[in-house]
């Protein structure tokens, strides 16, 4: 990857498109966004594959994170809460406990950051 200085910010391309990073969010989207996105995300979808391994049939997923900083240290991300929306009929309750776990074992993203800040996960079935 590579980054190129803007004035009020960088900016980097992907494939998909152009990135905007900036500590203030009118110029792009600020870090910890990017960094809470990606650790939400890649347990989402790592949620759909391993429900659709395990046959669980559902009809969607939304997310919903939350995040705790530390002022008192670089306003540094300390805790990191996803909330899973799963829209299903007749989902067991104890498979999507099951799937959950497989999820945190291997999303890449939490596996990276799981020493230095605290996920965690619950969920919420919608029938």
């Amino acid at each position: 990857m590579e980054f190129t200085m803007k004035e009020n910010g960088f900016i980097t391309q992907f494939e998909y498109g152009e990135l905007h990073i900036s500590g203030d969010e009118t110029y792009g989207f600020r870090p910890f966004q990017l960094m809470v996105s990606s650790i939400a995300v890649c347990s989402g979808g790592v949620l759909r594959k391993v429900l659709t391994k395990m046959r669980i049939p559902y009809e969607d997923i939304r997310l919903e994170a939350k995040v705790e900083r530390n002022e008192a240290e670089a306003n540094r991300i300390e805790k990191i809460h996803v909330h899973f929306l799963i829209k299903g009929k007749d989902l067991n309750v104890e498979k999507i406990e099951k799937a959950l776990e497989l999820t945190r074992k291997n999303c890449p993203m939490v596996q990276s950051v799981k020493d230095s800040i605290e996920i965690t996960e619950t969920f919420e079935l919608i029938e």
